[in-house]
């Protein structure tokens, strides 16, 4: 696919799974890994879920540079609290969509 969604933790993916099971999914296991990401070939559009925290902002940064060089759009999704599996837990299915809506393209 040309659009991947790729977060640190597999409880946060699999939150987004929950709420929107047609986006290809990538849990990298942690905040290192996700930097450190692979890009599939086809890849155009890689949305990163994330962590509220120093160690997912470092993650974002360093994706969004190496994004960058390789053409690829790159659109960071934050969640409400810690991270989306506390959004899904705390507020529900339903927000969570309504918290990812605005910010997907």
């Amino acid at each position: 696919s040309d659009v991947l969604a790729a977060g640190e933790g597999i409880e946060t993916v699999l939150s987004l799974r929950q709420v929107l099971p047609d986006l290809p999914l990538a849990a990298c296991l942690s905040s290192a890994h996700l930097a450190a990401l692979i890009f599939p070939p086809l890849l155009r559009r890689l949305y990163v879920l994330r962590d509220d925290d120093p160690a997912g902002d470092q993650a974002l940064a360093t994706l969004d540079a190496r994004a960058t060089d390789a053409g690829i759009e790159l659109i960071g999704l934050s969640p409400r609290l810690g991270d989306f599996n506390d959004d899904l837990r705390a507020l529900g299915p339903g927000a969570l969509r309504a918290i990812l809506h605005p910010q997907l393209a």
